[in-house]
């Protein structure tokens, strides 16, 4: 008999056998989510860096095609635009910077007979980068 209930106390079914829950513990996911973080930063700035180029590559691209089109009335009219006319004379759709504000129009310019001019991303005179300024008298200056 009593090698009976030794048996029984033996015999453990595998269905009975205990599980342990898997998963991850709070470290692991905080460790994830700080390595995620990080890595979206840099995305982040390297992208933005790219978008400081593309708007001042298409600043200096509208300025070009704003001279061409000075250039053209002037070929037509055989005078530029008065400062009173402006650039609304000029048959172009957009007439606003990158960064949402108008491009200037001075006749005559500092050292021509005119000037196209968008102050760049700071909108104020002068500046580096981003916020250097975009004239039709510095468009071959590498920037």
């Amino acid at each position: 008999m009593s090698c009976k209930h030794r048996n029984k106390t033996r015999s453990i079914r595998p269905t009975q056998r205990r599980t342990v829950a898997g998963g991850f513990s709070f470290i692991e996911i905080m460790v994830v989510v700080v390595i995620i973080g990080l890595l979206a930063g840099a995305v982040a700035i390297k992208v933005s860096d790219y978008v400081d180029k593309a708007k001042i590559n298409r600043a200096r691209s509208d300025v070009a095609t704003i001279v061409n089109a000075v250039e053209a009335y002037y070929a037509e009219h055989g005078q530029y635009p008065t400062n009173d006319e402006g650039l609304s004379v000029l048959s172009l759709k957009n007439l606003t910077d990158p960064w949402g504000r108008k491009y200037q129009y001075n006749q005559p310019g500092p050292d021509e007979p005119y000037e196209v001019i968008t102050h760049g991303a700071d909108g104020q005179e002068g500046g580096e980068g981003p916020s250097a300024d975009i004239a039709s008298w510095n468009l071959d200056d590498p920037q």
